[in-house]
């Protein structure tokens, strides 16, 4: 009898080792800094709630070539390219990687001051373009402007070096972010900081289909938006940086569809994005250094915000934009703190897709 209950408390304990192993492996402290690595934040980071992500040890394989501040990234599923845009003196503003962490290129092009957002469009044909959010102070700042993928300069949007809040001719003033449909239309937020804050869409020809410019807390109106993405249901996702919430707007007529705030009461959300099964919106708190991914709501309801997982990063990374490789599901995070960009991968599936 007393070897029977030796044994089931032996079976007991051994159980809930395993189950406590379980739990560290699961939401504990992941990935510490590896051996020789530069720098002491690039690898530490938490996760909270339900796993969905783990951090890609391997990318990029030469971490070093990061020699500013990381403000934003692009990748291109179809080509396997991962742009990264920096800031800094005398340095390339402008990184290209593949998805599996090898150095392809710099862009040395004397036409970028301060990159902000950056944006991949066309990934899928034979001709991808990237758009790029200048917020330089110089007279090639104040606009958006669209590069091939090797970096030679083929538009501008606004008028370089003259900040305005003009629709005929169009201005910026520190534009923060494009995001570009598939049909071409496009979706600015216009106002990192300056006199404007609006969001504004633009016809493939480039003329004007609907605007929201006012400053202020009420609906539709906008404290530094900061980030923009559309998802498959017609809907427009702003962060409202100085406001601490998400706007929503129908992307035809750009109506007012709701907010979400109660997620952001620490702090305010710098990027939007959707992961590619659309279940999930990835949404950066910089001052926090948080990456949380929330509930994606059925179309015709915007509800409330409900946050399912959470990746912590270290103090003093300061992530900012993100962006998902629409194949794979991969995440990709430029750290202004860290002067890195790092890759997550879905958690145990394989790189298939969410």
């Amino acid at each position: 009898m007393l070897l029977k209950k030796r044994g089931q408390t032996c079976l007991i304990a051994s159980s809930m080792a395993t189950l406590i192993l379980l739990m560290i492996v699961l939401y504990g402290t992941f990935g510490t800094q590896q051996p020789g690595s530069s720098s002491s934040l690039r690898r530490d980071y938490q996760l909270l709630g339900r796993p969905l992500y783990k951090l890609d040890l391997s990318w990029p394989k030469n971490p070093e070539l990061f020699t500013g501040d990381v403000f934003a990234v692009a990748v291109n599923p179809y080509s396997g390219v991962v742009y990264v845009a920096q800031r800094g003196d005398n340095i390339p503003k402008v990184l290209a990687f593949t998805t599996y962490g090898d150095y392809l290129m710099s862009w040395n092009t004397t036409t970028l001051e301060m990159p902000h957002g950056i944006f991949l469009a066309d990934a899928a044909s034979s001709n991808p373009t990237v758009w790029i959010t200048d917020v330089g102070n110089g007279p090639y700042g104040h606009c958006i402007k669209q590069y091939t993928a090797s970096g030679k300069l083929l538009q501008v949007l606004g008028t370089p070096g003259k900040p305005g809040s003009g629709v005929k001719p169009l201005q910026f003033d520190q534009p923060a972010e494009i995001f570009v449909h598939n049909s071409g239309e496009m979706y600015i937020v216009d106002g990192d900081g300056g006199m404007n804050n609006r969001l504004i869409k633009l016809s493939k020809e480039l003329e004007v289909l609907w605007i929201h410019g006012e400053k202020g807390q009420g609906m539709a109106q906008f404290y530094i938006p900061h980030s923009v993405t559309v998802d498959n249901s017609q809907r427009v996702w702003v962060a409202d940086r100085g406001n601490k919430r998400i706007q929503v707007f129908n992307s035809i007529t750009g109506d007012w569809l709701g907010t979400w705030g109660s997620c952001f009461t620490e702090d305010a959300p710098y990027s939007v994005r959707m992961t590619p099964d659309k279940k999930y919106f990835v949404v950066v708190q910089l001052n926090t250094n948080q990456i949380s991914l929330l509930d994606a709501p059925p179309v015709g309801l915007i509800g409330q915000c409900r946050v399912v997982s959470v990746i912590q990063l270290a103090d003093d990374v300061k992530p900012h934009l993100v962006d998902l490789d629409l194949k794979t599901g991969a995440l990709y995070v430029a750290e202004i703190g860290a002067q890195q960009a790092q890759k997550f991968t879905p958690f145990s599936l394989g790189g298939t897709v969410l």
